[in-house]
């Protein structure tokens, strides 16, 4: 499967792609993936985690040995307590967030989706999201996942990121628009 270059490029995108050979050879790809995710609420929600997984003076044995605890703890598969192993061993556990990241993309490529973050100013129902889903899908011509978040500070409307691609139908930058043509 043909990679993005960006991604192979970086540090973290390496490793992802390698996760990625392996869990496709073993057939585990959405086991990994459904991993990475676990992995990723643990970062945001334990510091002692995020810590573990950034600070220097935590040796490469200690970082896999408490690694292999916290895996076993939330149930993940072989090949991503290995990989972690892999990660702590050549001191590279500060990636992981990107690895996150770089392992979703390739599995999204690979399964021919597209992931559009929409942030609108309210939580948007489930409703508007599928109809937002369906529509995105229909202009892309590929599956496209969505990742939604709020900000209030857009006032109303939407804004839609896929890729380099950006749709801004929010109400605050439609007034700094008009705020620029009246000064003009």
């Amino acid at each position: 499967m043909d990679i993005s270059a960006g991604i192979q490029a970086s540090l973290a995108g390496r490793y992802a792609s390698a996760l990625f050979d392996l869990a496709s050879e073993a057939g585990t790809v959405t086991a990994v993936e459904s991993d990475l995710d676990k992995l990723e609420a643990g970062l945001a929600e334990s510091a002692e985690l995020k810590t573990l997984t950034t600070n220097p003076r935590v040796s490469r044995g200690e970082a896999g040995k408490a690694l292999w605890g916290v895996s076993a703890i939330m149930g993940l598969s072989d090949l991503t307590q290995r990989f972690l192993g892999t990660l702590a061993a050549n001191r590279r556990l500060g990636q992981l967030p990107g690895v996150i990241r770089a392992f979703r993309a390739i599995a999204a490529a690979q399964r021919g989706e597209v992931t559009a973050d929409v942030t609108s100013a309210h939580a948007l129902t489930d409703t508007q999201l599928e109809q937002l889903k369906t529509k995105l899908t229909a202009r892309e011509g590929r599956t496209v996942k969505i990742n939604s978040k709020v900000d209030p500070d857009l006032l109303g409307g939407l804004v839609v990121t896929i890729g380099s691609k950006r749709i801004d139908g929010s109400i605050r930058t439609r007034l700094n628009s008009l705020a620029q043509a009246m000064k003009a």
